[in-house]
């Protein structure tokens, strides 16, 4: 346990003192709030469909903890690179305890900056449909943060160069983001893209911080969990073995 705490606390302070990287991180979030949401608002409007503003914050949310929590496995590599990956890796504690103490590090730095994000959405006209439920927000936050810092550890367990993991994440991310339903309602979706849109586990973490933050859900909260807390616990067996095997 102490071991865990430690590469936690690290990874944490790890990103603290990068304030460029936490200043940087948020520009993307803002841009697609600002642009899509009143560029897209009067359209979403007059479709009969409500506030857009309203629906874009929830993906919007759930993209900063999917691109933070999947980019986290790249330190993987860095620390592989520098030498510092195989010091841990050496030391007399448990490779699962190593993994375990980064992941839930890179989580909490993926869930603070979805916190930042959220709070910066109140500045744009977002409002929270009941402030009690901003705690499930956060447990559903960090689910999904735990959930792809895993499957970033998975990814970067397999690979030894920086280039390659982001020629792959970018495969991979960009179509997770897209088809999860964070730009646009779920209802009347043609039946193709549907079905890659249920095969996706980000669109269950859009639409459980959808449900807890402004009261619309698609597939039900109890649904989202279940499928969440499974997808995360099938990645963390992958993800232990994965890093069992990696080579500093």
């Amino acid at each position: 346990m102490e071991v865990i705490y430690i590469l936690w606390l690290r990874q944490i302070k790890r990103y603290l003192k990068s304030w460029a990287r936490i200043v940087g991180s948020l520009g993307q979030p803002l841009l697609f709030m600002v642009a899509l949401g009143f560029g897209f608002g009067p359209i979403y409007s007059q479709a009969g469909a409500g506030d857009y503003i309203q629906f874009l914050v929830p993906g919007v949310i759930a993209m900063a903890l999917l691109f933070t929590s999947v980019f986290h496995g790249m330190e993987i590599i860095w620390d592989r690179q520098f030498g510092f990956l195989k010091e841990m890796l050496v030391a007399p504690v448990s490779r699962l305890s190593i993994m375990i103490g980064r992941n839930l590090g890179g989580a909490t730095v993926a869930v603070f900056q979805g916190i930042v994000v959220l709070g910066l959405s109140f500045a744009i006209g977002f409002r929270l449909e009941h402030w009690a439920m901003i705690f499930p927000a956060i447990g559903f936050m960090f689910l999904i943060a735990l959930l792809f810092t895993l499957f970033g550890t998975i990814i970067a367990s397999m690979l030894k160069d920086i280039q390659g993991f982001h020629l792959i994440m970018n495969f991979l991310v960009m179509p997770l983001f897209f088809l999860s339903g964070s730009f646009f309602p779920l209802e009347d979706v043609n039946r193709a893209v549907m079905v890659v849109v249920k095969a996706n586990p980000l669109s269950y973490g859009v639409d459980a911080l959808r449900g807890t933050l402004v009261g619309m859900s698609h597939f039900t909260l109890l649904n989202d969990f279940a499928i969440l807390a499974s997808v995360t616990f099938f990645l963390l067996v992958l993800a232990s073995y994965a890093f069992s095997r990696i080579q500093a």
